[in-house]
Order: structure tokens, then C-alpha cells, then sequence
């Protein structure tokens, strides 16, 4: 099979614990941009988190994407046009903000540039550290949240917020509901994962769903990895997830990334 795209999730996939990019994941992905396949990220960051890293990768230099948020948000690299976005009505985020206090969890969403919170966390801290977006603390985040955005996030400790996660998707089947860290419970408009937006663009581009491959670690991957015709994971996925792809590679520390290009892409 002759690959045409490869999607990459970013955080504790293509980058490594201390979120770079490896010198022979890049080496390699250059070379598989230069055989013409691209090579397109998707996260759940914002898009401002994602562009240095695109750039670094020359995703601009080959007319590549960025899905972010979740899918909630297409974007070309080289000039930063939308091609494609849906979001939350600030009444969904509203009734989310009620079932966090309700469940007692942390909840922020994304505003002119800014993550949008009442409280402090030390998960919320990981969030800034990841996105480098300024915090916008708010005493009234339902006063605040007066216009539609791309998503909430729901934050707590990881094995309570695994049984929010359950508790969620019966409560509001209406969203799309994802674990993208084990402290971060991703929430976003029916129907946008990181598998629709991939098929968004991939039938702009004229490619098949088979000439696919997409590689990630974490529950909001899973649509990604099971819609592409070769789904693969780091060694590092969240465990309970491990038979769901066709293949697993090295983990996001010892270039699992590379594995891929070279074994499918790079032959």
C-alpha cells in the first residue's frame, strides 16, 4: 500500500515527555513529505499551540493541516486559513459548567486566545504549560462564556475522572465526549472527533481512507486510529485501548513515530 497522509497526535506521541519534536522523528518526516505524503497534526491543543511545531516539521513549505482542538478546527498551515470549524453554543457550555459543579470537577473552555476558568488547578497548570495560553481566571464563567468556543475540558484527579467520563456520555449523548490525558476529559459539539475531520480533509485531497495512516496514544485518538486503513499506537497508550489498532510501535520517547515512517511510508 502506497501511504498518501499521515496523521499524527502530537502530545505523547510525536513529541516527547518534555514536548519536542526528536531530531530522527523530524529527519524522517521531512523525508516522507518529500516522497509526497502529507503529513498533517492533530490535537486536542489549540491551534496557536500547534503552528510552531507544524513550522518546524516544513508542514507550510508542503501546503500541509492542522486539526486541532479535537477536530473541532481545520486549519492550513502556511496562512492560517480555517477551512473548517463547529463549536459549542454557549448554552451547551453552560449546561457543562453545571454538570462540572454537580460533579465537582474543573471546567475551562477557550476564549479570544485565553483559557477561561473560576478555579485553580494543578491540571489546569498542565494546560497552560502545554498550550502557553494565558489564564483567564473569571469569578463567573457562565458570565463570562457569552459566545460559542470549541470546547470544555473537564479536570480532576484521573480514576474519579474516568467514572465522569461514563457518568458524561449517558448524561449528555449529544456531545462528543474524550479522554485525551487521563486529567483531561474533552468535550465538543456532536459528531467532531479527530476521524471526522480527517475525512473532511482527506476527501478534499482525493484520498482514500485506506492511503491513511494515523497514529496516537489516547482515547480521543481511538476514532483516528480505527478509521484510518492503518491505525497504530505508541507503546505508551492508555492501556485499556491496546487492541484497538492494527499496530503498536515504539513508545513517544524512543521514536515510535519514525518506526512508522520507516516500516510504511520510507520503503
Amino acid at each position: 500500500m502506497q501511504y498518501k497522509m499521515l496523521v499524527l497526535d502530537m502530545d505523547d506521541t510525536l513529541l516527547t515527555d518534555d514536548h519536542k519534536i526528536s531530531e530522527l522523528n523530524k529527519k524522517v518526516l521531512l523525508e516522507a513529505q518529500a516522497k509526497g505524503v502529507y503529513v498533517v497534526l492533530a490535537s486536542g491543543r489549540p491551534t496557536s499551540a500547534m503552528t510552531a511545531f507544524a513550522k518546524e516539521l516544513e508542514l507550510d513549505l508542503n501546503d500541509s493541516y492542522i486539526i486541532s482542538f479535537n477536530g473541532a478546527v481545520i486549519s492550513t498551515v502556511k496562512d492560517d486559513l480555517v477551512l473548517f470549524e463547529q463549536c459549542l453554543t454557549p448554552e451547551q457550555i453552560h449546561d457543562l459548567y453545571d454538570y462540572s459543579v454537580k460533579m465537582k470537577t474543573h471546567i475551562i473552555t477557550y476564549l479570544d486566545g485565553e483559557i477561561i476558568s473560576e478555579t485553580d488547578s494543578e491540571y489546569i497548570e498542565i494546560e497552560k504549560e502545554i498550550t502557553g495560553l494565558p489564564h483567564n481566571k473569571v469569578s463567573d464563567f457562565k458570565a463570562a462564556v457569552t459566545k460559542p468556543a470549541v470546547k470544555c475540558i473537564l479536570l480532576e484527579e484521573p480514576s474519579y475522572l474516568k467514572e465522569v467520563e461514563h457518568d458524561l456520555k449517558a448524561a449528555m449523548p449529544h456531545l462528543s465526549v474524550a479522554m485525551s490525558k487521563p486529567f483531561f476529559l474533552e468535550t465538543a459539539q456532536y459528531g467532531i472527533d479527530k476521524a471526522a475531520s480527517i475525512k473532511i480533509l482527506a476527501e478534499k485531497l482525493n484520498i482514500h481512507q485506506s492511503e491513511i495512516i494515523a497514529v496516537g496514544n489516547a482515547g480521543n485518538d481511538l476514532t483516528m486510529i480505527e478509521y484510518a486503513g492503518l491505525g497504530v499506537w505508541v507503546d505508551n497508550v492508555t492501556p485499556e485501548l491496546r487492541d484497538r489498532a492494527n499496530v503498536i510501535v515504539a513508545s513517544n520517547n524512543d521514536d515510535g513515530v519514525a518506526e512508522v515512517v520507516q516500516r510504511y511510508i520510507l520503503i
